[in-house]
């Protein structure tokens, strides 16, 4: 029986997830922080605070798996400091949680094209945010690097609306992938043994976990 504590589980990735913890009999606790309260559901632990980090701080409990689903746009942040604070220093800190309650398994979606070498202020805080991990030194990480993801958002993204029917049509790695089908590889990779150390899982390999 495992111990999860997920971060982003209100997001398009994270709300999938947290669904399928909660139908999933080989987890017994589910802890969530959360910037805005969740509905009150039996078996999810939800610490909320609109400053993450504080909402982190109050998780106590042993875990054995950590997901991280936190993502935005700069756009949606509102600047580049914004956007480095949501998804470089959060997923690290969600990071250091896990690891400070005993956790031996970091699972975390990150982008395809990460790189922090990358001359896109994008790719290269998704890389960099890579690299703060890895060297944590986690007995195992697991970094998901899909393509443009499908699924329905409360807030629809004016890039992904059009630029979706395109991404459908490309091939391998390129091609699109359901929210859906990254949270089941997700739970399916934490679930099953798999070996030390780092596994990087690109579209056509969480679509594969995804079956």
């Amino acid at each position: 029986m495992s111990q999860v504590l997920i971060t982003g589980a209100t997001g398009l990735v994270g709300g999938h997830l947290l669904r399928m913890l909660l139908n999933e009999p080989r987890v017994n606790a589910i802890t969530a922080p959360t910037r805005r309260p969740l509905a009150d559901t039996v078996g999810i632990y939800n610490p909320h605070d609109p400053q993450l980090t504080d909402a982190l701080a109050q998780v106590t409990d042993p875990v054995d798996i950590v997901f991280c689903c936190l993502g935005t746009t700069r756009r949606e942040a509102g600047s580049k400091e914004a956007f480095i604070h949501a998804d470089y220093t959060l997923v690290v800190d969600t990071a250091l949680t896990g690891r400070r309650l005993g956790a031996q398994h970091m699972l975390v979606v990150s982008s395809m094209g990460a790189n922090a070498n990358s001359p896109f202020f994008y790719n290269r805080v998704k890389g960099e945010m890579e690299q703060a991990l890895i060297a944590q030194n986690w007995p195992r990480l697991t970094i998901a690097r899909p393509s443009m993801l499908l699924g329905d958002r409360d807030k629809q993204r004016a890039n992904e609306m059009f630029l979706a029917p395109l991404f459908r049509l490309l091939p391998g790695n390129w091609k699109s992938i359901e929210a859906r089908d990254v949270a089941r590889a997700m739970l399916a990779e934490a679930l099953a043994p798999g070996p030390e150390g780092v596994t990087i899982l690109t579209s056509s390999g969480l679509r594969e976990r995804a079956k």
